[in-house]
Order: structure tokens, then sequence, then C-alpha cells
């Protein structure tokens, strides 16, 4: 090995030294980044977030519910076990948080109780809701519970895209947003 050996090997050294490629900072580098949100610490506080805190803490709070309509149809959607469509749970969109939603589909989905009957409120959500480009489909609790199976059928139908109009009944109701999508003719 000679002089300009070792010089040259001291070199790659300090090249390689201060290469770190991809590799995470030593300061916690990819466990910091793999803990949820509340667990991080203080020193998390300057890392910007998609959603305000109060509106995780709240999404949480709804799905850990005792909903036992939501619960049904949950075991259903999770794990993209229906079509292999994947869902999420409790998502706040704007000022409102979506029982279910299909992001890809562009589809949202509610189980209401009776006192969502006739609502005011629930109108004006579905307008937010097409005029943000999601569909939204709406089913009685009770009606999941007992027949979650239909229920799973009309959500299939509407992902799939064989419901294009807006539909209302007595078991349901499809607030329709036609598709923004660019690329894809119409037949």
């Amino acid at each position: 090995m000679g002089i300009g050996d070792s010089t040259r090997s001291q070199e790659l050294g300090a090249v390689r030294s201060q290469d770190l490629g991809s590799s995470p900072p030593p300061s916690g580098g990819e466990v910091a980044r793999a803990q949820p949100e509340t667990e991080r610490g203080a020193s998390a506080s300057t890392i910007p977030t998609r959603r305000p805190p109060r509106h995780v803490a709240r999404a949480r709070q709804l799905r850990h519910g005792d909903n036992m309509a939501e619960a049904t149809l949950w075991n259903e959607l999770k794990g993209k076990k229906l079509g292999g469509h994947k869902f999420s749970r409790q998502v706040p969109l704007g000022p409102y948080y979506a029982d279910f939603v299909c992001r890809q589909a562009k589809l949202v989905i509610e189980l209401d109780g009776s006192h969502h009957a006739g609502s005011s409120h629930d109108v004006r959500r579905d307008e937010f809701m097409r005029a943000n480009g999601y569909s939204v489909l709406r089913f009685w609790s009770s009606d999941a519970l007992r027949d979650v199976g239909a229920v799973c059928e009309t959500i299939l139908a509407a992902v799939d895209g064989r419901l294009a109009e807006d539909v209302v009944a007595a078991d349901m109701k499809f607030v329709f947003a036609p598709a923004r999508r660019s690329g894809k003719g119409s037949e």
C-alpha cells in the first residue's frame, strides 16, 4: 500500500461519512416517524400534519363509539373485503365527518338513525359532498343491522358505477356526483 493509497482511503472515508443517502437521521429516524402523532412528544409539534390535531382526536373518538350498525358494516368494508375497494372510517371532509369513505370511487357512506329523518343538516352536508366531487349513499342504521348483505350489494353497485343518478327510496338515499375524471369517454 503506497502513500497515495492511504490518502485516497481517507478521502473515501470522508465522502462516505458525508453521504448519508436515504439513511434515517440519527435522532430517532424511522422509529419517530412510525409512531402515532399523539406519542411523538413535544419535539414533533413543529412538524406540519395533514389535519389539525382536534380533527384527528374527534375522528378517533367517533371510531371508538358504540354504534353497533357502524361496527357491523365496518367488518364488511375493512381490509378491502368488499370487491377489493379500500374504505376508511370516520374521515374528516371539510367541516363534516363521513362514517365511511372510498376515496378512489369518491363515495361517502352514511348510516343514519331515526333522528336524521328529513334533516336539513343532512341536505346541506350532501350538497357539500357533491360540490366536492363525492357521491353520498345513506342507509338507515337498522337496515345495516338487519341485512348487511343487501347494504353491501348497494355499496358495491355505487362503487362500480352502476348507480349513476340520484335515488331516494324508503331504505336508502343516493346523492350522485358525476366523476370529474379526464380521459374517459362517455358511451
